[in-house]
């Protein structure tokens, strides 16, 4: 059950803005967009802890996770977070998921691989197991966004945001899936810049972000786990020329009826399991990531330097 949230003020921006009706079954016509955290650089991968009732979020410049409560408000999580070298150019974690077991699985970008958190939520310490960073002997580029099915399989992107010059080794950018026993399979090298991804339907449909073109794209997986029947669902170019902040399609977060709640062009999305926009949190900023709470009744929103929620219902 979730518990109840203090009746803490906090500032607001935005607003929202409806094409179709339907909009209002997923949010209230009154809901506010609250700012809960700020002075952050680029944060990214918000991943909602039920049972210890916190979000956590990355930074990726500062190489730093953090951790929100109602409580507590924002403190220091994992530091470093993706990237421990010793060079500060690289970048910290990205996207990040809770897999069935509730482990805190990363995209730790600076270091160029899928990452399991070995330590605990309460005494965090920044110690990671790798669990795959290369694909046929090279390394990966800036792996970027992931999402885990209820067996434990890691499906992530990996675009070369970020990649220094000189440093990338594979000559395409790729969505893959981790299998529980470790083994990287590509699944699609056709998109240039793969960013933000979703399961669905009993992890039987894959959706893609692409940030240029600015495409929402979906796929079936096939019982071999192969992609099958591609569809764009959205194209969003229109709305990026139109935008004022022009931050291409992102990250997403997915309810249990099929509603996607997907970041892009000035806010976030809403769309329906037909592919429908039905309207948009609007923000007018970067907005590039959002997670639901267990119960899917509170979105949370990376949005450049601030974390962002909406109280939905």
């Amino acid at each position: 059950m979730t518990k109840a949230i203090a009746d803490t003020t906090y500032p607001t921006i935005g607003y929202l803005e409806k094409i179709d009706d339907a909009f209002y079954e997923h949010i209230s016509k009154s809901a506010k967009i609250e700012v809960i955290s700020k002075g952050h650089v680029w944060t990214e991968g918000p991943v909602w802890v039920a049972e210890e009732q916190c979000l956590l979020f990355s930074d990726v410049p500062q190489n730093i996770n953090y951790k929100w409560t109602e409580q507590n408000g924002t403190v220091e999580f994992l530091n470093p977070s993706g990237y421990t070298g010793k060079d500060k150019k690289l970048q910290g974690s990205n996207g990040m998921f809770l897999d069935h077991e509730n482990n805190l699985i990363l995209c730790q970008t600076g270091d160029r691989a899928i990452a399991r958190y070995l330590g605990n939520f309460n005494n965090p310490k920044p110690k990671f197991e790798i669990i795959a960073n290369q694909f046929n002997g090279q390394k990966f580029n800036a792996p970027n966004d992931l999402v885990v099915d209820k067996k434990g399989n890691i499906y992530f992107t990996d675009p070369n945001f970020g990649l220094e010059d000189g440093s990338k080794e594979l000559d395409f950018e790729g969505v893959y899936r981790i299998n529980t026993n470790g083994n990287v399979k590509l699944l699609t090298s056709k998109w240039p810049t793969p960013n933000g991804i979703g399961l669905y339907e009993e992890d039987s449909k894959l959706y893609i972000a692409n940030s240029e073109p600015p495409l929402f794209v979906s796929y079936d997986i096939s019982e071999d786990g192969n992609l099958t029947n591609e569809k764009i669902v959205l194209d969003l170019k229109e709305a990026l020329d139109k935008s004022i902040a022009k931050q291409k399609p992102d990250g997403m977060a997915i309810k249990k009826d099929g509603t996607i709640f997907l970041t892009g062009p000035d806010g976030v999305f809403i769309i329906d399991k037909n592919g429908n926009h039905l309207g948009t949190i609007k923000t007018d900023k970067l907005t590039s990531n959002c997670t639901f709470n267990e119960d899917e009744s509170v979105l949370y929103v990376s949005c450049h330097e601030l974390i962002l929620r909406i109280k939905l219902n």
